[in-house]
């Protein structure tokens, strides 16, 4: 037999108060008169022998109560030694350190009751623990009791979360197959939590979910930020769009949205919400000299904390600078497009007279093309080389001879023929830069562009071809292909309302901002904590020696990375496990990029699972579910598989009790009669 709270054992020193009271107190005697002396023999035999038999079995009712109350509160249970593999079993324990697991219960975090719940089940393992969390886990290996409780005694909030499919995968690679008693500490959010079990990840083990509640809040949150234009200018008015939700019960006070510049005030807002659960503001602002901002937006948000600030790193630069060449005469939708963005400096001139220095350009664009000679394919190339962006718009009548010669020293690319059929855009690449750094999602009722006209564009394998927008039959309409460290994009059809609508679309003159601004890199970055989508940092001169370190305070850790173009792919989520400004640079590299980390907005979403859906929903002989909170620990698949010792103790303890009280009332009645 074994005991969940041994200490309590040592109140079994309270069996010697009955017995000292029997032994001293009922010891003294009492002369009693009787009006007959001749009654007095008989009566004397008579009284000691129900006495002496009378108080013995007073004493043990007494003692059995004491003991058996001190071990209900002992809590008895059985090992069970029968099966030998199960004392092969290997105890894991995952403990949920989400943001979500700051609320409170009570006067506790949530975190903190499962860190004491899983410290209370670690005590009936056999020596070998697993311990997981959010964040990278203790160890790959089965650890001792003591490693075990230094690690759950050491896990705090971490930014970020996981979902129960890549727990139990993890927990598959580390048990290798090995029998296993599954403890899931969690709030069981819905977003994070599956919906049903798969049972090929549930193979050999004993899951055991322990459902921590926390008190009911409204949680008012910072939803996402983006800047109406791709890059942040400096000494100009921009535009920051603010989206704010709530989760609960609408909010019946407003709360204040400030936004902060490296911690200088510059806007602040009032969010108002509808019935949409969510509000969009647009803060404007401004910022002085040019380098890495650090935007701040704070929510004063009452009930829920861990979400309540959202940041941004942005390279401010007073403009981008674009070289338009013409063939021949200039491109009123070009212009108007160039134009109607005030960050943009703009010099055009014809193909004929290229300036000799084009090299601190972002953006070369050439207007009205059908040929391309030598010499300027030359310069085009060089640019390319040096991570620079060149577009080209072809002219109504292309030479396709002449232009295809110049297009292949850029990349392996020509132009086979001219369609004529009208054909609308059908395939849009989402996950092109061009694309994803410009919308969350492209709206489903947006108008795509139609041609009316368009050539037929083919490249080879080494160009790198990415169709931005296709066809029905595949041919691109628009597509960008690598060069050198730049991109070169090019369009099937000439900017001309003759040949299409392209220039007057819905993507016209976005696309020639993002060509432009993604010529120096990416300038606005907040990502989210453990995402493993990479973002694009502009590296010149960057080696395979020289790889990009992630700072922060005491942080240095090497993310991973790879040559892309002009810069590198950073997978900088995989590595900030904390949200905040981090440091992306090379060792010794003067230049640095500014990357702002920021929490799961899926936290925010505080819908959980009750104890009773995951009951329902999680079934199977290998699956049980138990509450816990601060006053109720977890108990072990031991404990639950068998019937509970301390209530059987504690029913032969009020046995006990009313024996007692039995033995006494007979006692009275009895002394009633004699005296009588």
């Amino acid at each position: 037999m074994q005991f969940t709270f041994p200490i309590f054992l040592v109140a079994g020193l309270s069996l010697l108060i009955p017995l000292l009271i029997h032994l001293f107190n009922l010891r003294r005697y009492k002369t009693v008169f009787f009006p007959h002396t001749r009654f007095l023999k008989n009566l004397q035999l008579h009284s000691r022998k129900q006495s002496q038999v009378r108080y013995k079995w007073l004493m043990a009712a007494r003692m059995l109560f004491l003991a058996l109350l001190v071990l209900a509160f002992a809590q008895p249970f059985f090992k069970n030694n029968n099966n030998a593999a199960a004392n092969t079993t290997l105890v894991a324990v995952y403990i949920d350190n989400s943001p979500s697991m700051s609320l409170r219960n009570g006067q506790r975090s949530l975190l903190d009751i499962a860190k004491e719940n899983a410290l209370h089940l670690l005590q009936y393992g056999n020596g070998k623990f697993l311990v997981l969390s959010n964040d990278k886990p203790y160890s790959y290996l089965p650890v001792n009791r003591t490693q075990a409780e230094q690690a759950i005694r050491a896990i705090s909030l971490s930014s970020v979360s996981k979902t129960s499919t890549q727990v139990l995968g993890e927990l598959q690679g580390m048990s290798q197959g090995e029998k296993t008693d599954f403890y899931y500490l969690s709030d069981f959010q819905q977003h994070a939590f599956a919906s049903a079990p798969q049972q090929a990840q549930l193979k050999d083990i004993q899951f055991n979910g322990v459902k921590i509640s926390g008190n009911k809040v409204q949680n008012v949150y910072i939803d996402t930020a983006y800047f109406e234009t791709p890059v942040l200018q400096s000494n100009q008015g921009n535009k920051l769009v603010v989206r704010t939700r709530y989760f609960g019960e609408a909010p019946e006070n407003s709360s204040v949205l400030q936004l902060s510049v490296d911690g200088v005030v510059k806007s602040a807002a009032s969010p108002v919400f509808t019935e949409t659960k969510e509000h969009y503001d647009t803060l404007s602002f401004q910022v002085n000299g040019n380098g890495w901002q650090k935007l701040q937006l704070t929510l004063n948000d009452p009930g829920v904390h861990f979400d309540d600030t959202f940041i941004i790193a942005a390279r401010s630069s007073p403009e981008l600078s674009v070289l338009l060449l013409n063939e021949s005469a200039p491109n009123v939708f070009l212009q108007a497009a160039l134009r109607s963005y005030a960050g943009f400096k703009v010099t055009e001139t014809g193909t004929g007279s290229v300036p000799e220095d084009i090299s601190s350009y972002n953006l070369i664009l050439l207007n009205g093309l059908t040929s391309l000679d030598e010499g300027l394919a030359a310069k085009l190339q060089q640019s390319l080389l040096r991570g620079q962006n060149v577009g080209i718009f072809p002219g109504q009548q292309v030479r396709a001879e002449a232009m295809n010669a110049g297009l292949q020293q850029l990349a392996d690319i020509r132009i086979s023929g001219w369609d004529t059929s009208a054909q609308t855009v059908a395939g849009v690449q989402s996950g092109s830069r061009l694309i994803r750094d410009m919308f969350e999602h492209v709206p489903e009722n947006v108008q795509l562009p139609f041609a009316r006209n368009h050539y037929i564009l083919k490249a080879g394998l080494s160009a790198g071809q990415q169709s931005v927008f296709s066809f029905r039959n595949g041919d691109p309409f628009f597509a960008l292909y690598s060069s050198g460290k730049g991109q070169l994009y090019l369009c099937a059809t000439p900017i001309d309302p003759s040949n299409g609508n392209f220039q007057s679309s819905y993507f016209f003159v976005p696309f020639l901002y993002q060509m432009a601004s993604l010529a120096q890199g990416n300038t606005i970055f907040a990502i989210t904590a453990g995402q493993k989508e990479p973002l694009f940092v502009n590296r010149a001169g960057g080696n395979e020696q020289n790889l990009l370190h992630l700072r922060k305070a005491n942080t240095d850790v090497i993310p991973p990375q790879r040559a892309e173009g002009m810069g590198v792919l950073l997978f900088a989520g995989q590595m900030a496990r904390e949200a905040g400004f981090y440091t992306a640079a090379g060792t010794g590299q003067g230049d640095s990029t500014v990357i702002a980390v920021n929490l799961d907005r899926k936290e925010s979403e505080l819908a959980s699972w009750s104890l009773a859906q995951l009951q329902q929903n999680w079934r199977g002989k290998d699956i049980k579910w138990q509450a816990a909170d601060a006053e109720n620990k977890a108990l072990t698949a031991k404990q639950q598989s068998t019937f509970p010792l301390w209530k059987l103790c504690t029913i032969l303890a009020v046995l006990m009790l009313g024996w007692e009280t039995w033995l006494l009332s007979r006692n009275l009645i009895q002394k009633s009669t004699i005296t009588t």
